[in-house]
């Protein structure tokens, strides 16, 4: 079972986004996806429909050791979730259980490993415990960088952050950035995606997710961009995507 945090400490580069549309295209592909609402704002959630948001999930996980098996919800074929649940954001402000909060959620995915063939984990933007928990349980990352000059400041210091984690558990953490919010026509989104490209080379799925209204638009009518215009350059981006990433393609 592949877990991928899906990670960036700046707001409005699409990580949400990425991760309920990417793990639809994985889903649709044959992949058996399970989508961790890890964000106390329950974007996720609300995404797949909006009684989503108001359910318990993953705070009755970390808060009180429930069984995740319990909090599964079918939203798809081949596609569950678990919410983030209304008591989420405690859970960052409770200091109970000591070094052991950091691994909470790599213990609770142990039950469903044969369960999926891929895990994502829609993290908050921050380096708090949630995001910790997410990099302790996650061997990859998905970093959403949007297609302007701000999404580069900070960067460095997620990835300093990575790097840390991985050296204190004696592993490598897969990287892979993908380029959101583009516009092909911008010399500025261009500037923005040569430059994630040669400092992270070999890390950057080569497919860019366009700006798209519908992508935008999706979430308020509990759709994925499949469902809501899946003959846009959305779906059709988001679809390209999810097999760069299956294949490991990069540049």
């Amino acid at each position: 079972m592949r877990k991928i945090a899906v990670m960036n400490q700046k707001g409005g580069v699409g990580k949400t986004t990425t991760t309920i549309n990417l793990a639809h295209a994985m889903a649709m592909a044959g992949s058996r996806v399970l989508c961790i609402d890890l964000d106390p704002q329950a974007h996720l959630g609300m995404s797949f429909g909006p009684q989503h948001g108001r359910m318990p999930g993953i705070d009755e996980v970390l808060i009180d050791d429930a069984d995740i098996r319990d909090y599964i919800v079918e939203v798809r074929e081949r596609l569950d979730i678990v919410p983030a649940g209304p008591r989420l954001a405690e859970f960052e402000t409770t200091n109970a259980g000591g070094a052991r909060r950091g691994w909470l959620l790599a213990q609770a995915l142990k039950p469903v490993r044969r369960r999926y063939d891929m895990v994502l984990v829609d993290c908050p933007p921050s380096a708090g415990m949630l995001g910790m928990n997410a990099l302790f349980a996650c061997t990859e990352v998905i970093v959403p960088v949007s297609g302007d000059f701000l999404a580069l400041q900070g960067l460095s210091r997620m990835v300093d952050i990575i790097d840390a984690i991985d050296e204190a558990l004696k592993r490598r953490t897969k990287r892979w950035f993908v380029v959101t919010r583009f516009h092909e026509r911008r010399r500025l989104a261009n500037e923005v995606r040569e430059t994630v490209m040669k400092h992270f080379s070999g890390q950057v799925l080569p497919t860019p997710v366009r700006e798209s209204v519908a992508l935008a638009e999706s979430p308020g009518f509990g759709k994925t961009i499949f469902e809501y215009q899946g003959k846009g350059r959305g779906a059709e981006d988001y679809r390209a995507l999810a097999q760069d990433f299956i294949c490991g393609r990069t540049c």
